[in-house]
């Protein structure tokens, strides 16, 4: 390589991601059972999972320099979903072990056309403390504080208004969906949700392209800049100053959606980083969230950038 050129590389973007790790035990069944109902299943795994780590592997797999934010258990979850974390190369020294408490955990029932029912106990999730001080110097140069809302919301508001007050953007998954308190909603750089997760905050439907694109409208009026609605199959709809655009997804066989939306997000925050446009950024997060989709686990799934280079590119996008 010549050293000019790589000397003249810009370097990675820097994100620090505040969030849930979770030991996502995964079940694979025909269908999810109905009220009474005893099922006889595929299979069980245990995967690490979590939103905000799932975010954070996400960002370190798309070339991000990454540091985590969070707590676990002192039990052999905790020590195997640090371990899964540190192989990734994202920075564990803000990832505290809470004496007595159970590392989060998810059960996932995965059904045999890939969608996916989950129920999330917090375990030392519910014990993530912010120390402002600390997260002041983490923030500073970072290209994104990237946080959800499955550790306390008290939390997570504080993490959001240090970083804005330092300089840093922050990007908001706000899922499991909560009430926004309004002085955050300026405060927040770029929102990503989904189609319940907008109609939710802002009481609108948002299940077609061109209703995702009022809700993302009416979302980025209480202040946001860009605001991006997933619509699973049918992709995105990209919200900012110069409207909306909607990004069909690629045709794929869906095999487990586990993480999904969690790997189309940091695909978006590491573009964004890198200066890419935000419709590039888009683009990418649906190539990386299509090639997700097709393998099992949450983590396992997610790619490597430069497998999302190789993959197919989605159809044009359409302004709405």
């Amino acid at each position: 390589m010549n050293p000019k050129t790589a000397s003249s590389s810009p370097p990675p973007p820097r994100i620090v991601v505040l969030g849930s790790l979770n030991m996502d035990l995964v079940l694979r069944v025909p269908h999810a059972p109905a009220a009474g109902e005893t099922l006889q299943g595929h299979s069980i795994a245990t995967i690490p999972g979590g939103k905000g780590a799932n975010q954070a592997v996400s960002c370190a797999r798309e070339g991000a320099q990454v540091q985590m934010i969070g707590c676990v258990g002192d039990d052999a979850h905790g020590t195997a979903l640090r371990t899964a974390l540190e192989n990734d190369g994202i920075d564990t020294t803000a990832l505290r072990t809470v004496a007595g408490e159970p590392t989060g955990t998810a059960l996932i029932l995965v059904e045999d056309g890939g969608q996916n029912r989950i129920v999330i106990v917090p375990g030392a999730n519910a014990k993530v403390r912010i120390d402002e001080a600390a997260l002041q110097r983490q923030v500073q140069g970072a290209a994104f504080l990237v946080t959800q809302f499955e550790t306390p919301m008290d939390q997570v508001a504080r993490a959001i208004a240090v970083a804005h007050a330092a300089g840093c953007k922050v990007l908001l998954n706000p899922s499991p969906v909560q009430p926004i308190a309004a002085p955050l909603w300026p405060q927040i750089d770029t929102l990503v949700v989904n189609e319940i997760e907008a109609k939710t905050l802002c009481g609108q439907s948002a299940d077609t392209p061109q209703e995702a694109a009022q809700a993302g409208q009416a979302l980025r009026a209480r202040g946001i800049a860009r605001v991006v609605v997933t619509l699973g199959a049918r992709g995105a709809v990209a919200v900012d100053a110069s409207g909306a655009r909607h990004h069909p997804a690629p045709k794929v066989q869906a095999v487990d959606t586990t993480a999904a939306g969690d790997t189309f997000l940091g695909a978006l925050a590491v573009a964004l980083g890198e200066g890419q446009s935000f419709d590039e950024a888009v683009r990418l997060g649906i190539r990386a969230a299509a090639l997700c989709i097709q393998q099992a686990g949450a983590q396992p799934s997610i790619p490597l950038r430069d497998a999302v280079l190789r993959s197919p590119m989605p159809p044009d996008w359409t302004p709405l």
